[in-house]
């Protein structure tokens, strides 16, 4: 046999291999570490140890100062369900369709949520509440799950816990704690005589009337924050107890921003900005990067769809293919991003489309639906005082900029300046000094809305038809360049809903494109542009009103119902509305946006209140709550106002 001669590129090569080699087998003898999750709901980043010195939170300061805060941490949406689920899934949710309150979707067969990758390193996964996803959780996710949501079961013998796991089984924990919930602020903040933190010192954001309700709101909100700091620490205390403070990686964060009235549900800072804090042992020193500093703070711009990525790196299971999230930990950690987004879908019962980008110091919102008011009737948030005499103060006229904005229509962009304007009130977007800064936010949602391939410039109605006809996923649908050509999607949307009058032409050819979604952005475009467009475009608007795509109908529909001048244009409106607003007929996603598109007709649709009354108000097809609750809510709310 004749030998291969060594030569000093090979030897150089052998030597640089089996020292990679050898790496790989000291990293396969490192231990593993375990990682708990911490999750409160409803709340920004309104911690001590993040800055907010009315805060009380002895408990996280005291964890604080072995971990590092993540000051610029961004839920990505402004409600429980969406967040939720593109923490888990590693997605953002206009990706895979789950934008929408409550949607519950699903994923592909070969897309997996990332604790399922843990499971097959040997990991013990347990989820203790917070398992309001918007996607259908595979079954090979989690080894233990105890809800904590009312109406689903907990499994037989679950806990829910790592004291579940074998021993010396690696373990993922998470806890979901309900006390900062938005319902736990308004079911005690008026009754509450007794509050720790002083009404009379918290800070009322600039947006909100100063009312005494407010304020208790607010105290209320606060005291809440100090209850999950006692729970935190009992939490600790049990991981004390079990000898595991070393060996495991905590992460404390938040699903979303504060739950009052213009923070949560909308992708402001403010309703966006969470509290991650996260503490690594020393010895795993070694999956922090530089900028995480125990006791410190990080600027660097973090999400709940980073999470994933970094716990497996850290775990030392490669991230799949399909992630959109950036690691933060780990030995793969990526370097900071340049922006965090965010989005809003429908939220319950009422449908929006919002996008919304930020860096260190701006905050650009993009409303794609700027005839829609911010403070859209929601049955939920109306159980809050504050958004009950915030509205009656807005319609006795006693209200001043910036507290009038909440209920007036939106302006297609938004940009604010954090440092000088935390509260996000002086729009900064028509100021000249700042539209090299506008434009680059532009592009960055663009950018980002082409790179995840956002489904949410589809209609859910139509996303979910598409996805039924072809037996796909809507994350599929996504993903069909032929299907859903998304630039031109983009496009058509960018151009209904800026609102300049050049581009009025455009809209009305755009009625007649073979795409309907280009058809269903032309309609709405006439649409936001009033009475006098809609009248030059009547033709077209008449045209679509007996579109075959239902979206496409119910736009044209609001249109001359609401600015049609002939006699018989409301009726005509009315009977397409009326039709398919019946959701056993139909469906949810269609009947709930036929009843928005009745409510903005507002008392035009006075005549029709028997008709509207004789709709049915479940959907037994549908996701439980868009199927049975969010119907009868837009239903039983036209009673009560028509």
């Amino acid at each position: 046999m004749t030998s291969t001669p060594l030569t000093r590129r090979s030897f150089l090569q052998a030597t640089v291999g089996a020292i990679a080699a050898g790496r790989d087998v000291v990293r396969a003898q490192r231990p593993r570490p375990n990682f708990l999750i911490v999750m409160t709901e409803d709340i920004t980043a309104n911690v001590h140890c993040f800055g907010d010195d009315y805060s009380v939170t002895p408990a996280l300061d005291r964890l604080a100062k072995r971990g590092c805060a993540y000051v610029n941490a961004w839920s990505h949406a402004p409600v429980c369900a969406p967040a939720k689920t593109t923490l888990w899934s590693g997605m953002y949710a206009t990706a895979t369709g789950a934008e929408h309150m409550r949607s519950l979707t699903r994923l592909p067969n070969d897309v997996r949520m990332f604790p399922a990758y843990l499971r097959d390193a040997g990991y013990f996964c347990s989820l203790n509440g917070g398992d309001d996803f918007n996607l259908e959780v595979p079954a090979d996710t989690f080894d233990s799950f105890a809800s904590q949501i009312p109406e689903n079961v907990r499994p037989t013998g679950a806990r829910g816990h790592w004291r579940e796991r074998k021993a010396g089984q690696p373990f993922l924990a998470f806890f979901d704690d309900y006390s900062t919930h938005e319902s736990r602020i308004r079911s005690q903040s008026q009754t509450n005589s007794h509050f720790l933190h002083d009404p009379a010192r918290v800070r009322v954001p600039a947006y909100h009337p100063d009312t005494p309700e407010v304020r208790r709101d607010w105290t209320q909100y606060y005291d809440n924050i100090t209850t999950v700091d006692r729970n935190v620490q009992a939490r600790l205390d049990e991981l004390e107890a079990d000898g595991l403070v070393d060996d495991t990686i905590i992460f404390f964060i938040s699903d979303h921003g504060a739950g009052m009235p213009r923070s949560k549900r909308l992708p402001y800072n403010s309703g966006l900005n969470v509290p991650i804090l996260v503490v690594v042992p020393e010895k795993f020193r070694h999956l922090a990067t530089k900028d995480h500093l125990a006791g410190g703070k990080s600027t660097r711009l973090i999400g709940l769809v980073d999470v994933a990525p970094s716990i497996l790196g850290c775990a030392g299971i490669s991230v799949p293919d399909f992630c959109q999230g950036r690691a933060f930990l780990g030995p793969n950690a990526a370097t900071s991003r340049s922006y965090n987004f965010g989005f809003r879908g429908r939220m319950d019962e009422r449908g929006d489309l919002i996008r919304s980008v930020r860096d260190k110091r701006y905050v650009y919102i993009r409303n794609y639906y700027p005839h829609r008011i911010y403070g859209q009737y929601i049955a939920y948030m109306w159980g809050t005082p504050t958004t009950q005499v915030w509205e009656s103060l807005y319609k006795a006229g006693r209200l001043h900029p910036p507290q009038t904005y909440f209920w007036e229509a939106k302006p297609p962009e938004e940009l604010y300046d954090l440092r000088a304007d935390p509260d996000e009130v002086h729009n900064l977007a028509s100021s000249p000094r700042h539209r090299l800064i506008l434009d680059r936010f532009r592009r960055a949602q663009a950018r980002h809305a082409l790179e995840t391939r956002d489904v949410g410039f589809l209609t859910e109605a139509e996303y979910q038809q598409r996805a039924t006809d072809t037996k796909r996923t809507p994350y599929e649908v996504a993903r069909d360049p032929k299907g859903y050509d998304l630039e031109r999607v983009l496009g058509a949307a960018e151009l209904a809903s800026l609102g300049k009058a050049n581009s009025i032409p455009a809209l009305i050819q755009g009625v007649q494109s073979p795409d309907s979604a280009i058809r269903y952005w032309s309609v709405t475009g006439l649409l936001i542009r009033g009475s006098s467009v809609v009248k030059r475009g009547r033709v077209a608007v008449e045209r679509a009103l007996g579109d075959p795509a239902p979206s496409v109908r119910i736009a044209a529909a609001e249109a001359l119902g609401r600015f049609g001048d002939e006699p018989t244009d409301l009726d005509r409106a009315m009977t397409v509305l009326l039709t398919l607003g019946n959701c056993v007929e139909t469906n949810g996603y269609l009947s709930i946006m036929a009843l928005n598109a009745i409510s903005a007709l507002g008392d035009k649709a006075k005549p029709y209140k028997a008709r509207i009354a004789a709709l049915p108000e479940v959907d037994p097809k549908s996701p439980a709550r868009v199927g049975r609750e969010y119907v009868k809510n837009l239903l039983s709310h036209f009673q009560e106002t028509l």
